[in-house]
């Protein structure tokens, strides 16, 4: 038995006559630019969160990267942020987090993680503050794996220096943080629906979160080619819009998303339970205030790469996120600053594994995993 990742075409069996409907629908009335599902997912997304304004865009890289650049001409009148200004950020995500921050002109500071949860250590980012913090004008912390960043220390750092807060929810649809949801708490909240997400559409396709009017309105134009009027803009922008089509996808699927959601947690309890007996592997651990959606479940393992391919070899697939943190990349040679050992970083680049999270395994499935994973600790060289 061959146990996947993720198996997409699974869970569009289980939704094919909703997501064929809103596709039919879609099709009927071919208004494919900002075309009315558009509009519909943007209100749904916004009461979901419990935000005042939502704006779709092409991906969940640019929704990143438009929330600083819509942060820069609110807070400094200028188009882009200069090198001088450093933004936040942890070492140890996927490259877009970064990039983006290059992207808008700033610095990035690569930052360590917690080891329990694989966001960024609040103790290390109140630490910089304290000696650099006149150099930072925001924060963008990732909620990885689907855990929710402690939001109560960033947001209080935020406070106290006066920073802005972008919230990195690529892989977190639907976590909270103490009852509320991830993307609501900072300035912007910048989600993915590429396929693998917890909301993942059939291609690419991002959304902004924002309570901030100033924003809002900035993202808007900013997203088509800087203007109001196109044809008379006023900033640098993008050709960014959410496709109609990918928009009608996600109204489908977002009626499942709680569910699904559910289904990610029961799995987690499933390996919790399961293997917590396990001396050669670490289990993810959960805070009392969050509330973890699991894009994926993560263990860390010595010898992670043979431990990865015993797995394959018994027929379950994993995948490993991520093995280069962003401080080594050649991208930011030069572009970044480093101000302490990234050592809880490095050993997750080292350790990291991702077991399958399908959320329509079967118990016989995870029943697989399970024994793979026991016995596969037990033959490994320690």
């Amino acid at each position: 038995m061959s146990i996947p990742l993720l198996d997409l075409n699974r869970e569009y069996q289980y939704m094919k006559e909703a997501i064929d409907g809103a596709l039919a629908q879609a099709l009927s009335h071919q208004q494919w630019i900002l075309g009315p599902e558009v509009k519909e997912l943007e209100a749904k997304v916004t009461d979901y969160l419990g935000v005042n304004n939502a704006v779709g865009v092409a991906s969940g890289t640019d929704a990143l990267v438009l929330s600083l650049r819509a942060l820069a001409i609110q807070r400094k009148g200028i188009e882009y942020f200069e090198k001088s200004d450093e933004i936040l950020t942890p070492a140890f995500t996927f490259t877009a987090t970064g990039t983006s921050i290059l992207r808008s002109g700033a610095t990035p500071v690569f930052l360590d993680i917690n080891l329990d949860n694989y966001c960024l250590d609040t103790e290390q980012v109140e630490r910089y503050l304290g000696q650099h913090g006149e150099k930072v004008v925001g924060i963008v912390p990732v909620h990885l794996y689907g855990y929710p960043t402690n939001m109560d220390a960033i947001m209080e750092c935020a406070r106290k220096y006066n920073l802005f807060v972008v919230e990195d929810c690529a892989q977190s649809f639907g976590a909270r943080w103490d009852g509320k949801q991830s993307g609501s708490l900072g300035d912007c909240g910048a989600f993915s629906f590429f396929p693998t997400k917890n909301l993942g559409g059939f291609g690419d396709g991002g959304m902004i979160a924002t309570n901030n009017p100033i924003l809002y309105d900035i993202i808007q134009m900013l997203r088509k080619h800087g203007g109001k009027d196109k044809y008379n803009v006023e900033h640098l922008g993008y050709n960014s819009r959410l496709d109609t089509m990918q928009a009608a996808l996600l109204l489908a699927k977002m009626k499942y998303v709680d569910e699904m959601n559910e289904k990610r947690r029961r799995i987690a309890k499933y390996y919790q339970s399961h293997l917590s007996d396990c001396s050669k592997i670490l289990l993810p651990k959960e805070s009392e205030k969050a509330y973890h959606v699991y894009n994926q479940f993560t263990i860390r393992t010595q010898n992670r790469d043979t431990f990865k391919k015993m797995l394959s070899d018994k027929g379950v697939q994993t995948m490993i996120y991520y093995s280069i943190p962003l401080s080594q990349m050649k991208v930011f040679e030069g572009k970044c600053r480093i101000p302490y050992p990234l050592e809880a970083t490095e050993q997750a680049t080292q350790q990291v594994l991702s077991l399958p999270i399908e959320p329509l395994l079967t118990d016989e499935e995870l029943s697989v995993v399970v024994e793979a994973v026991k016995t596969v600790a037990s033959e490994v060289s320690p």
